[in-house]
Formats: C-alpha cells, sequence, structure tokens
C-alpha cells in the first residue's frame, strides 16, 4: 500500500513533492555549509594561530636552578623540538665613536644566541645588511649610534669593564615584544613597548663578557631556553590552548619550580580562541536564519496543498483505511521528500564547497566534515516531519467530514494575534536589546586573569525576537489590509482586471491567509538577505578602516629614531604614484606623572593623506576640531581617559611636559583642551595627544618629523611602497596599508568572511527567490478550478491574467516593503549587537545596494515567471481544466 501511495505521489503529485524537496534540500545544503566553513575556519585559525609564532616556548630558568638540568629535562619531555640556549643580560648603555664624535644610548638588551639559533627560528631574526653571522646589532641600535658592519661598539654590563666588540651586520627583530617579555608575568604587567637598544652576541662570546657580572650577581644574567612544540593539537583553537596550557604547567612541574614557560604559543591560541567564538557567532547570527527561513518556505510549500490533502485523507478514511495507517502514509510522504531533499542538499553543499573553496568539506577534516552533513541531513527529516507529517496528523484528528467540508464565513484569527503575541515579541526584542548595551555589546567574555572564556548568548534573543515578531507583525497588517481594503484593492487592480476588479479584491481578501504567508516569507528572504548582506559590507569597511588607522594612509614611512629629519624630507617621497606626503611629528609628553604620546599635525593638510572620521572624536566633529588646532595652534586634543583623570573642560589650560631639543632638558608647555580624540592614524590603543606641529615646533625648538604618511590614491600602494623601500634601504622603516591589512586582522579577520559571504549571499538570494516565486506559484495552482470557474462564468483571459498578476503585485509590493522595514531594523541591531566583531566599531553602516539590488531583482523574476506561468494555464479551456481537476 505504502509502495502504490508513493508511485501515485510521484505520477501525479511530482511538483509538489520536488518542491517541497528543494525546500528541504536549501536548508541541508546552508547548514552543511555553514558549519563546514565554521569547522575548518577553527582548524585555520589554530594553524595560523601557531604559524605566527617564531618561537613556541621561552623556559626561564629560575635563579639557584642548573641550566643544564633544565635542559635535559627539557629534551625528555615529549613534544619538544629545536631547544636552544638563549643568554639574556641588561646593559647599561651602548657607545660608538665615529666622524669625530661620540654616540649614546640608554640601557638595552645584550643576547647571546648559539650558532644554530637562525636556523631553529628563522623568523626571530631578520638580515639587513652585512654578516649573518658574529655581533648582530638592531637597526634602531645601529641608528642611534651611527653604525653599520665594521664598526665598533662598547657594551657596558654592571660589576665588569666596558668591553669593545666589532660589529657584523645589522638585524630586524620582528617579534621583539615576545622575545623580551617578562616571562611569567601577566599580561598587563608586561612591558609597554621592547627595548629600544639590542647586541646579539654569538654564545662564546656572551659568556666571556658575562662571566664577571655572573661572579658578582648570578641574578643579572638570565637563561632562556627557547624551543619549538611537534605535539599534535586539536583543530578546535580553544582546545588547542587547553592542551598547551596543560603542556607547559606540566613542565613548569617537572623542573619542581626551576623553570617558568613563557607560553607564545598559548598567547597565539588564547587570541583565537575569542576569535573562534566570534566565528560560532556569527555562523549562528548570519547562518541560522537563513536554515529557518529554508523551514520556513518548505513548510509553506506543504501548506499549499493543505486543502488538497485533507480532501485526500478524507476520501482514503471514507474507503476504509484506519487512522493508523493514513498516518504510515503520511509518514512514507514526509520520509521521502525528506531524504531526497538531505541528499540533494548534502549534494549542493559539496558542490558549492567544491567551486567555492576547491573541496566539498569546505577545508573541514574528514570526521568533522562528515559529523556536520550527518547533522543537516538529520535536520532535514526534522523539517520533512515538521512540514509533511505533522499537519497530516493535525488535519487527520479533525475528522474525515470536517476536512471535507469547504469552511464558509469568517476565518477565525490565530491565537497569537489575539493574544498580541507579535507586540510582545517586539517590545521583548528591544528590551533585551537595550540590556545587552549595558555589557557594550560583549558577547564573548573573557574575564582578566581567568582561563576560560564564554559567550552570552542570550544577546542572540534581540535579533531573534525582532525577527520573529517583525514576522508576525507583518502577517496580521497584510491580513488586516486584505480584509478590510477590499475597495482600495479594487481601485489598484481595475487597470489590469477591468470589470473583474470586485471579484479579484474579493478573491485576494479570501486568500487573505495564504497571501498573507508568501508575503511574509518574502519579507523574511529579502531581510535575511539584507540585514546579512550589510553586516557583511559593514565589516569589510571596518577592516579597511583598521588597517588604515593602525598603518596612518596607503603607505607610511617611519624615520629610525635619533634621526632629526625636518617636514621638507618629504620631497624625497615623491616617487611614482604618490599623490601627497604628509609629515607627522611623534613626540612624548608628561601630563603628571604620565608619559603619553603627543602627535604634531598640520591641521589643515592632515585630511589629504589619511581618513579622519567624525567617529574618532567627541566633543565636535574631525573638521571642526582640526579647524580648532588650525585657528588656535596651543589646542590639544586629548584621550577621554586623561579628560576624566584631570576633570577637564573645554578650554581648560594643560600643561604638558616636552623635551626641549636645545637644552635637552623638559620644559612645561601651556596647552588648552580642544576636544576629544579616540582614534587617530599610527596613534596606540591607549592615551595619546593630537596638537598642531607648528606650535610644537616653536615651544621644542625642533620640526622633527617621526613618520610621513603618503597617500597613493588607495591604489599600487604595493609597489609604491617597494619603490620607496628600495630609495631608502634600511634608514627607514616603510609599511603598506595592504601588508597591514593581513598583519593587524585577527584570526577571524585573516580567515576572512569572504567565503562565509560567498555561502550565505548565493542562498539568500535563492531563498528570496524561492519565497516569492515557488510559494505564489504553487498557491496560484491550488487555484485553478477557482480559475476554471471564473471562465465558465464570463471572465476573459485577459481579466483571468490581470487578476493572477494583480495578486502577484500585491505580494511583490507587501513583501519587500515589509522586508526592507524588517532588514532595515535588524541590520542596525546586528552592527550595535556584534560591536566586538569591529575594531573600530562603525560610525555609519554600509549598505551594498549593487547586491541588494541584485537580490531584488532575482524575487520579481521569480515572481514574474510563477505569475506569467499561471496566467498561462488560466487560460486553458475551462472544460479541459474541470476535467482533469
Amino acid at each position: 500500500m505504502i509502495i502504490n501511495w508513493i508511485s501515485g505521489l510521484v505520477r501525479h503529485r511530482a511538483g509538489r513533492l520536488v518542491t517541497a524537496a528543494a525546500g528541504i534540500a536549501l536548508a541541508v545544503a546552508l547548514v552543511a555549509s555553514l558549519g563546514s566553513f565554521l569547522t575548518a575556519s577553527k582548524s585555520t585559525m589554530t594553524d595560523r594561530a601557531v604559524n605566527s609564532v617564531a618561537v613556541d616556548w621561552q623556559v626561564e630558568v629560575q635563579p639557584g636552578a642548573d641550566p643544564a638540568g633544565i635542559l635535559r629535562t627539557v629534551h625528555a619531555t615529549p613534544g619538544m623540538e629545536n631547544p636552544q640556549k638563549v643568554g639574556v643580560a641588561r646593559s647599561s648603555g651602548f657607545e660608538a665613536t665615529g666622524g669625530g664624535s661620540t654616540q649614546n644610548t640608554g640601557p638595552g638588551m645584550v643576547l647571546g644566541l648559539p650558532d644554530t639559533y637562525r636556523s631553529a627560528f628563522p623568523r626571530e631574526i631578520r638580515q639587513l645588511t652585512g654578516a649573518s653571522s658574529g655581533v648582530l646589532i638592531a637597526q634602531q641600535t645601529a641608528a642611534n649610534l651611527h653604525v653599520a658592519p665594521g664598526d665598533t661598539v662598547t657594551v657596558r654590563l654592571p660589576g665588569t669593564q666596558p668591553a669593545k666588540v666589532r660589529v657584523s651586520g645589522v638585524v630586524d627583530l620582528p617579534q621583539a615584544d615576545s622575545l623580551f617579555q617578562k616571562v611569567g608575568a601577566p599580561p598587563q604587567s608586561q612591558p609597554t613597548a621592547p627595548p629600544d637598544n639590542v647586541l646579539v652576541l654569538p654564545s662564546p662570546v656572551f659568556d666571556k663578557l658575562t662571566a664577571p657580572v655572573r661572579a658578582v650577581d648570578p641574578a643579572a644574567v638570565t637563561t632562556q631556553i627557547h624551543l619549538s612544540r611537534n605535539a599534535p593539537l586539536p583543530a578546535d583553537p580553544a582546545a588547542a590552548f587547553t592542551s598547551v596550557t596543560a603542556a607547559a604547567h606540566n613542565l613548569e612541574a617537572r623542573t619542581s619550580g626551576g623553570a617558568v614557560v613563557g607560553d607564545n604559543l598559548g598567547a597565539a591560541l588564547d587570541a583565537a580562541r575569542q576569535d573562534a567564538l566570534y566565528a560560532q557567532i556569527l555562523f549562528l547570527f548570519l547562518g541560522m536564519p537563513g536554515a529557518v527561513l529554508a523551514a520556513l518556505l518548505t513548510a509553506a510549500v506543504a501548506g499549499a496543498g493543505a486543502g488538497r490533502r485533507r480532501r485526500e485523507q478524507a476520501l482514503l478514511r471514507t474507503r476504509g483505511l484506519r487512522p493508523r495507517q493514513v498516518t504510515a502514509l503520511a509518514g512514507a510522504e514526509a520520509a521521502l521528500v525528506g531524504i531526497v531533499g538531505g541528499l540533494l542538499g548534502a549534494a549542493i553543499a559539496a558542490l558549492v564547497g567544491q567551486a567555492a573553496f576547491g573541496t566539498a568539506s569546505f577545508g573541514a577534516r574528514g570526521a568533522s566534515a562528515i559529523g556536520w552533513f550527518v547533522l543537516a541531513l538529520v535536520l532535514g527529516l526534522v523539517v520533512a516531519a515538521g512540514a509533511v507529517l505533522i499537519p497530516a496528523l493535525r488535519d487527520l484528528r479533525g475528522g474525515t467530514v470536517a476536512a471535507a467540508r469547504q469552511v464558509v464565513g469568517r476565518a477565525r484569527s490565530p491565537w497569537w494575534m489575539r493574544f498580541g503575541v507579535d507586540f510582545i515579541l517586539l517590545a521583548a526584542s528591544l528590551f533585551v536589546f537595550r540590556a545587552s548595551s549595558g555589557n557594550q555589546y560583549a558577547l564573548v567574555l573573557a574575564p582578566e586573569g581567568v582561563a576560560s572564556i564564554s559567550v552570552s548568548y542570550w544577546a542572540f534573543l534581540g535579533p531573534a525576537l525582532l525577527w520573529f515578531g517583525g514576522a508576525l507583525f507583518l502577517w496580521r497588517l497584510a491580513t488586516l489590509v486584505l480584509a478590510h481594503g477590499r475597495q482600495p484593492l479594487a481601485r489598484l487592480a481595475r487597470p489590469l482586471t477591468g470589470t473583474l476588479a470586485g471579484t479579484t479584491a474579493a478573491s485576494m481578501s479570501r486568500q487573505r491567509r495564504s497571501l498573507a504567508r508568501a508575503i511574509v516569507l518574502l519579507a523574511l528572504a529579502v531581510s535575511f538577505a539584507a540585514s546579512t548582506a550589510t553586516f557583511n559590507a559593514t565589516y569589510k569597511q571596518q577592516a579597511a578602516v583598521d588597517a588604515q588607522l593602525t598603518n596612518g594612509s596607503d603607505v607610511t614611512v617611519t624615520e629610525s629614531p635619533g634621526v632629526a629629519v625636518g617636514p621638507g624630507a618629504g620631497h624625497s617621497l615623491n616617487v611614482a604614484g604618490v599623490r601627497h606626503v604628509e609629515p607627522v611629528q611623534h613626540r612624548f609628553a608628561y601630563v603628571g606623572a604620565d608619559l603619553q604620546d603627543l602627535y604634531g599635525v598640520n591641521p589643515a593638510s592632515i585630511a589629504s593623506a589619511t581618513s579622519l572620521q567624525d567617529a574618532y572624536f567627541a566633543g565636535g566633529t574631525a573638521k571642526s576640531l582640526m579647524s580648532k588646532l588650525a585657528s588656535r595652534p596651543d589646542s590639544v586634543l586629548v584621550s577621554e581617559e586623561t579628560v576624566k583623570d584631570f576633570q577637564l573642560t573645554p578650554g581648560d589650560t594643560l600643561n604638558l611636559r616636552l623635551q626641549d631639543s636645545r637644552t635637552k632638558s623638559l620644559r612645561t608647555v601651556p596647552f588648552h583642551y580642544a576636544g576629544i580624540v579616540k582614534e587617530f592614524p599610527t596613534a596606540p590603543k591607549d592615551s595619546f595627544f593630537v596638537a598642531n606641529a607648528d606650535y610644537i615646533a616653536k615651544t621644542t625648538g625642533s620640526n622633527a618629523v617621526g613618520a610621513f604618511l603618503v597617500d597613493t590614491g588607495g591604489i599600487h600602494q604595493r609597489s609604491v611602497a617597494a619603490a620607496l623601500r628600495h630609495r631608502l634601504g634600511t634608514t627607514a622603516a616603510v609599511t603598506d596599508v595592504v601588508a597591514t591589512r593581513s598583519t593587524v586582522g585577527s584570526s577571524l579577520t585573516s580567515v576572512d568572511l569572504a567565503g562565509l559571504t560567498r555561502i550565505e549571499l548565493s542562498f539568500a538570494v535563492l531563498l528570496a527567490a524561492a519565497s516569492g516565486g515557488i510559494v505564489l506559484a504553487l498557491g496560484l495552482a491550488e487555484r485553478r478550478r477557482t480559475f476554471a470557474l471564473t471562465t465558465v462564468l464570463g471572465a476573459t483571459r485577459r481579466q483571468l491574467r490581470g487578476l493572477v498578476l494583480s495578486e502577484a503585485l500585491v505580494m511583490t509590493a507587501g513583501g519587500l516593503a515589509g522586508g526592507a522595514i524588517i532588514g532595515w531594523a535588524l541590520s542596525q541591531m546586528l552592527v550595535k549587537v556584534l560591536t566586538g566583531v569591529f575594531d573600530p566599531p562603525p560610525a555609519t553602516i554600509a549598505v551594498p545596494w549593487s547586491y541588494l539590488t541584485l537580490t531584488v531583482l532575482a524575487a520579481v523574476t521569480a515572481i514574474a515567471a510563477a505569475a506569467l506561468n499561471a496566467a498561462r494555464l488560466s487560460s486553458r479551456p475551462a472544460v479541459e481544466e474541470l476535467r482533469e481537476l
């Protein structure tokens, strides 16, 4: 019996089965694609975190412990690779004589490295000039001392006589922050910046120079063991972080307190696990609505044939089938739709992965990818049961006669409309949204000093309630308009239907539930596409803003410390592709006992080389505050923290202590507080000042420039940077915004939302088209008998075509308008709730008009195709149509 029933469905109801399976396939494909992408992204985050670390562990030998014994313990520990013994000593300063003058530096660091160190950790030291072995000097130190390979440097160590060494090469230390960390200290206790002066010695030379120091004060010279780990790590960054941290604690325990591990790898994985949680949040925020929408689409497809299904069930009951047998037939139909849709969805997901990422699993490892595909298939069966089986059971409980009877009169409003559930959901959404703002929309919670992190999932309620509440409110509004707006609807339909306008309006009013359902589904699809695309566009916009802030401009040239360069030197940077060069001073100023960065700018031209957004400032716009600096040169912009600490009000005098270039001593310079600066190109994240460069030069006697911001018009940044590096050599550091974009981005950013965007937006377009076209087509197909009867009563083909097109126009207008409003509100809320993903937070959201236009065109095209096809079928001879029905 079941086989005959399924065979009959395939022969006579193939269209309904195919469309229901297609809806399930979209849900399965979306979940499988996004889930596999999420797993692959987490694995990529782990790999990138591991690859970003030059030295995994810096094991520091504690005073009194035996370095040789600690090294043996390290060798005996599984998972360790390339352990290298490193000596670290503090110097009271370096000195060099040349060109008739003597140059001195402040305190610095001296490293003793074995010959095999650079081959073991090739990314720890970057060669600039000279030999790669022997005595090496850091680039900044070489600039401070005015030395080059072959020159002699005097090293002053505490407790011993100064020693002279000959420089063999100049190097850069890209990982200086971690290399000179305070091993074992919490992040907030780490040095704010690496040392300015560094000398790298071969281990034998280092041991010889520091032997007298060890004899006087053994604690003055530290021994570290740098190593890499080759132990396998879990793919998830959180699990990898737990594994690495536990291994570090295990090593410390095995040395009985004789060593402390500087866990650089754990620090990188710690940042990656927070990004992984944000990726998980994005999956839930941006992916799950699509799966829910696909499930609703499937339910709508199944619901379009509800009347036919009730008549079929009544006929089966009349012919003697028991309820259990009817249920089995409905279950067989649900299983068929679920299995076919699930397999089709899995195939679509595999094809999407192969096309977009070169692998059907989206880069996820075997077990994880299979797990997501199996979960998606189970979801497909659940959706099929909810869309086909459960409605059949509900209709079956209604009784054969009641199911077959045509219901006449006004239909009762749904229970949620009677109780105002839509208003309750919208009010709850606003309440949750406002409540989450009290935590600055921090979804990923990582308390300082606590190893565990968590996600504040309750904030998800805001957008979710807004989405569902908006859909229910649109349903209420659509049904009210269709029920009580017959006269306006008739006037709108008259150009298409002529004298059949009243009948058309009555038909739409009678079919208001199915038409409202189509309107809501189209609106949800459009809002999903709009909110997803808007978030992704805003994310891309802010990633570019972050890179621009960090780098300063398209290309930035930073002069070597200790080299006084005037603004006029910028003329030498005018290589091909450069539009404008803007000098920026970088000094330091004391406010009270606090030392902060001070940036001197030319207010009239700073905006020509970099973007200054109003969101960077408070107390005025970017233009107005730059005008204040220009009109009153002693004005200064300060951080919000400084304003609170010193209780400043606009116009207050702020005395800063700056170094006078003539006396080399600090002098007090009065400024007037003009506004707050939150972000500024090249400035650090913490407190700093921005002032007029001419006023700083006048009061300090120096117009030396710290950096040049080079504007290339947003193009050819890399080629311009390469040309400047070739021209300047090692005398300055040249960075471009393209390289900075990949450097400053988090693990989440480096994985890039482009892949996620391609998946989501492609499915969003399909869902929008399906929600409009398929639902309308099925609804019209179920009313072929009505169209045939209308023809018998004298309606012309033109009038029938106008009736169909009128319904399509009402559905399109209502769905697009509702989707635009819901999408706009949802986009605003999503960007606010996901503020933690953006750095810096956006001043305005980015609207992807081209994509939104494509989505609307796809939906309108699908609806038009469905309407025109239904209009064509409605023109068939009425007798032929009624005979088939």
